[in-house]
């Protein structure tokens, strides 16, 4: 049964983006060079000096002219005003505070659209949730997941995303938006699993990146693979998800890519891990957020207290915060109980 619509959004063709990193960037070009007016809110008064000086994210997304139909902002007032659309394009931990921060300037009938990927760590809840506890269950939400590095949507490589909402009229509403003839956008009503998916993967990547760190070859990466789907599909059923939505863009295709591509910065922390770089190093030698350091504490958490058997969570929870050596981790994997691989898959649905 599908949910009550929203509201009509505004006749405004303005879409505020909230959060000027590399994704959030790239989605202000994508929407600008559609002809739309887009605002960036930019939190560093850095960025957004440079950003009004050269029109380009030297921080974030270098090289990349952006369009003229830009426009910067570090006042919510000015970013939100008579916005149709708000993107929310900031890393999960702050997604709260900031969205504090700007609710009292998000027009009634926006759609706000989450592009974060992430669980957050206080109150192990998706995006989802802490926009229901901030604005309400009423207020229209959809999120924007996928197989996407910024960098190639920004230089119109083919890609292919999901955006789900409860309400369908927003969904396709934003499925409209979005799309170009190289960002090809399905919608979905599976919020729950959209977003679990594009969190989850993170904690994956990690765990492939520390096998290549190691030099174990193709088979041990396979393998998480493979059997990382089989998780994020048990924790997704569990939180009322459906498993079908694990197999497409949002789940498989964003977990391949993002565990095999030495472009994902959450497989760059997981190999100097396998190469034997301390933690604390290699986040300190990172500019833009790895999502999967916290989520997979948040993630792991969550799974211990809803009864989920996620094994490879697990071992890189105990990696990132506890020391256990990634060799002894794998060996812990290795020598599980042996299993029914179909049982073993389904054992939560």
């Amino acid at each position: 049964m599908t949910a009550k619509a929203p509201p009509k959004t505004p006749k405004s063709e303005v879409v505020a983006v909230i959060g000027a990193g590399s994704w959030g960037t790239a989605l202000a070009q994508l929407l600008a060079e559609k002809t739309r007016p887009v605002r960036l809110w930019v939190f560093e008064p850095d960025l957004y000096q440079s950003l009004c000086r050269k029109r380009v994210n030297t921080a974030f997304l270098p090289g990349v002219p952006l369009s003229a139909q830009i426009s910067y902002h570090q006042d919510f007032n000015e970013a939100l005003q008579d916005a149709a659309v708000a993107v929310m394009a900031v890393p999960s931990h702050v997604f709260r505070d900031v969205l504090r921060l700007a609710k009292s300037h998000l027009p009634e009938k926006a759609v706000l659209v989450s592009a974060t990927k992430g669980i957050e760590i206080d109150s192990l809840l998706t995006m989802e949730g802490v926009v229901r506890e901030e604005l309400g269950p009423e207020a229209p939400y959809a999120v924007l997941s996928g197989p996407s590095f910024a960098r190639e949507v920004a230089q119109k490589q083919p890609t292919a995303v999901t955006i789900a909402s409860r309400h369908q009229d927003a969904a396709r509403l934003l499925q409209r938006l979005f799309s170009t003839p190289y960002f090809r956008v399905y919608t979905s009503y599976d919020v729950t699993g959209v977003e679990l998916g594009g969190a989850l993967k993170n904690i994956f990547a990690i765990g492939t990146g520390i096998l290549e760190g190691m030099n174990l070859g193709d088979n041990p990466r396979a393998a998480l693979i493979t059997r990382g789907l089989a998780e994020m599909t048990r924790l997704g059923v569990r939180l009322g998800a459906n498993p079908m939505t694990m197999s497409g863009l949002a789940g498989l295709g964003d977990l391949v890519l993002t565990c095999t591509s030495t472009q994902s910065r959450n497989f760059q922390v997981g190999l100097k891990l396998g190469q034997g770089h301390p933690l604390n190093e290699i986040l300190a030698g990172m500019h833009m957020v790895a999502e999967g350091v916290k989520t997979s504490r948040a993630v792991y958490l969550l799974a211990q207290r809803l009864g989920v058997d996620m094994p490879i969570v697990g071992a890189v929870y105990h990696i990132l915060y506890e020391g256990l050596v990634p060799k002894e981790a794998i060996k812990k994997l290795m020598s599980r109980e042996l299993k029914d691989e179909l049982e073993a898959m389904t054992e939560t649905w």
